[in-house]
């Protein structure tokens, strides 16, 4: 058995929906291990720590039993079990403060991949917002074949999505709000089982976790994080598609919206984010993949000498690398193939900028000034 798993997985059940917490605690004493191993005098390495969560602590053993049964059943079922320390977590996610501890993957997508787009909606998906999916997913299948498609699996426009991208030759990626032993609505069962061998499944919950309304808000949060982008094809002016598009707001991630007629009630939620500046009029594929620097059509252009900037620090050549021959990247690209964090990684752009090296284009994509 891999104890670092177990600790984790029973640290999140004596701690659940407090990533935050987890990992402070998790920080403070290096691994899951040592928080187990400390258990009864977690004072000794964490002196203001409150009685409550000393209390809780010591109860992590008392669920060891379960992790061990749920890591037999990862075993046989083929899914991997990812800590957040793992090199193979989704680094975009990582960056997120409220990251969950551990994810539940099953599935051939890289988690990592360099273009990761989330399409979000309402569940009573009209014509209009179908027929969108349908046109914008082909044209994003020409422009951008390794796009990865995430969504929730959720009637209307989630499950539109996924079954386009499947259509179109696109991995799409399913994030749960329970465990990998079900799927949710259990009519998209199909569709779910083909994503298996084009995307995957994702989650957090351990298997025998429901559907429960606080599971889709947490799970919207890791839609929202482990992507460059956030689409919201059709929403009411409330809904799961607009929390959504807030936690991509307030991770720093663009977010676009496909505008509706004034009085469409399925409209309403795209057309007041747009309204107030909260995502950006989207009317094409084309158009988000010069915004987010995803265009492959290599312009005709002469490269920058990396001589020409022997001022440069290790870190910025390690960034000018990543930009050459480039259109364009964004901020959540540039720190998974830079691996520099985004608090590091924007105060190097900035200096980039000043220095006439980099230029930030619209959409919040970089790229080098010839």
């Amino acid at each position: 058995m891999n104890y670092e798993s177990a600790y984790l997985i029973a640290l999140t059940r004596v701690l659940p929906y407090q990533s935050q917490v987890q990992q402070q605690l998790l920080d403070a004493v290096g691994s899951a291990t040592a928080l187990y191993e400390m258990r009864n005098k977690l004072r000794d390495a964490i002196p203001d720590i409150s009685d409550r969560l000393v209390e809780v602590v010591g109860q992590m053993s008392g669920h060891l039993s379960r992790a061990e049964q749920e890591l037999e059943f990862a075993q046989k079922n083929g899914i991997r079990v990812i800590a957040r320390s793992d090199d193979d977590y989704p680094a975009r996610l990582r960056e997120c403060p409220d990251a969950p501890t551990l994810l539940f993957y099953r599935g051939t997508a890289d988690l990592n991949s360099r273009h990761m787009l989330a399409i979000v909606g309402t569940r009573k998906a009209t014509d209009y917002g179908r027929g969108f999916c349908e046109h914008f997913l082909r044209e994003l299948a020409q422009l951008c074949p390794d796009a990865i498609v995430v969504s929730g699996l959720a009637y209307g426009i989630d499950i539109q999505a996924h079954r386009q991208a499947l259509q179109n030759g696109l991995p799409t990626l399913g994030v749960l709000a329970h465990g990998l032993d079900q799927i949710y609505p259990r009519m998209h069962r199909q569709t779910a089982v083909e994503m298996l061998n084009q995307g995957g499944l994702l989650t957090e919950f351990m298997s025998g976790s429901t559907a429960e309304k606080l599971n889709f808000v947490a799970r919207n949060r890791i839609v929202a994080g482990i992507t460059d982008a956030t689409l919201v094809v059709e929403s009411a002016s409330k809904g799961g598609s607009l929390i959504t598009a807030r936690i991509a707001n307030e991770y720093g991630r663009d977010v676009f919206a496909v505008p509706g007629r004034v009085g469409d009630a399925t409209s309403a939620g795209c057309n007041q984010l747009i309204g107030e500046s909260r995502a950006q009029l989207l009317q094409s594929a084309q158009e988000l993949t010069e915004m987010l620097g995803w265009a492959t059509a290599k312009a005709e252009q002469q490269p920058i000498q990396r001589e020409l900037f022997p001022e440069l620090s290790d870190d910025e050549k390690i960034i000018y690398n990543a930009l050459k021959d480039s259109e364009g990247k964004n901020l959540n690209r540039l720190t998974v193939e830079t691996n520099i964090p985004i608090g590091q990684l924007t105060g190097l752009l900035f200096d980039l900028e000043m220095h006439g090296v980099v230029r930030r284009m619209s959409g919040g994509t970089y790229r080098l000034i010839v």
